[in-house]
């Protein structure tokens, strides 16, 4: 089959559209299908990275059999006339503030009434896939997944990933934390994406420092699996966190990682700092200093995300119902 994803990165819409959307290429490019990426060149693209992956990526609609849109700005009026151009249009989305014309719909999320939550939202034959049974998982996770045990609650290495593009500065403000904590670590990784305009900083200080510095990585997973602790943004880096058992805290750097963060937070799975312009390099300062008295928290926090984010029998269920969904 012939697939088109309409997705888009920015340095203010970030990089997690199209990360996800690049593993939803990469399992259909091993199912045999031919993927295509339809993206605009705004400022902070990531076009690059996903040509040098392999993908053609256009500017324009093209006939396809199947057309995949992640994209927060289009909806039910500009689906409706790609129509003419897609046998069947997939839709991912996790807001459920807008209305969908599509055959599948996929929001990997869990929050409030998830399972309802889109039934008057798109048309009555869709097939909606909701909740962590369908979490878009790279293979990278998936092996390290079952290799995971529950954290001890000690907490010696620090991962800070604050997304792609990190728009509010988030890395920086733990950085200043780090300075002034009382809490010592025995590693430090810094994680940042290619659109993360203080990058250049953030590297410099990391060297100051003696911080293990990376950008724009393809071992994530790995990264994961060896840290005790996160430092995180909101959306769907949560719920990878969750699926191999690394307890972490959330600040919250948009709209859209609300609702998804304060659920997570109601379930014990995350430590929920709050909005971003409420959180202070003083914020980090006093979570960093609260960790070696907080192993029991830890502990469990780790737990809660595996049993959240319980493996299913087959990995990335949504894969078979992405493709059979062009015959039904």
């Amino acid at each position: 089959m012939n697939i088109l994803i309409r997705t888009d990165a920015s340095n203010e819409i970030g990089s997690g559209h199209v990360m996800r959307c690049l593993t939803i290429a990469y399992h259909l490019q091993n199912f045999g299908h031919h993927v295509t990426f339809w993206m605009d060149p705004l400022l902070g693209h990531m076009i690059d990275l996903v040509e040098k992956l392999g993908y053609v990526v256009i500017q324009k609609e093209q006939s396809v059999d199947i057309l995949i849109v992640d994209h927060y700005q289009l909806d039910m009026t500009w689906e409706q006339q790609m129509r003419k151009f897609a046998r069947k249009i997939v839709v991912i989305d996790d807001l459920a503030n807008r209305k969908h014309d599509c055959d599948l719909l996929l929001d990997q999320n869990v929050i409030a009434n998830y399972e309802h939550r889109y039934d008057e939202l798109v048309p009555i034959h869709c097939k909606k896939l909701l909740g962590p049974k369908y979490l878009i998982m790279r293979d990278e996770f998936i092996k390290e997944r079952a290799k995971q045990t529950i954290r001890t609650g000690e907490v010696n290495r620090l991962l800070v990933f604050m997304g792609g593009s990190d728009p509010t500065n988030e890395t920086m403000k733990v950085l200043q934390a780090l300075t002034e904590t009382t809490t010592a670590f025995q590693h430090v990784d810094i994680v940042v994406g290619m659109s993360n305009v203080y990058r250049t900083e953030i590297e410099d200080l990391c060297r100051q420092h003696h911080y293990s510095y990376h950008c724009q990585i393809n071992y994530m997973a790995k990264l994961m699996s060896s840290t005790d602790f996160s430092i995180g943004a909101g959306g769907s880096t949560t719920w990878e966190r969750c699926y191999v058992g690394l307890p972490s805290a959330s600040t919250i750097v948009a709209h859209n990682q609300l609702e998804s963060t304060e659920m997570a937070e109601q379930l014990s799975a995350i430590i929920n700092l709050g909005w971003h312009e409420q959180v202070t390099s003083q914020t980090y300062v006093k979570l960093l200093d609260s960790l070696p008295s907080q192993g029991e928290r830890i502990r469990h926090i780790s737990e809660q995300g595996l049993k959240i984010t319980a493996s299913q029998d087959q990995p990335n269920p949504w894969l078979q119902e992405m493709v059979e969904s062009h015959y039904d």
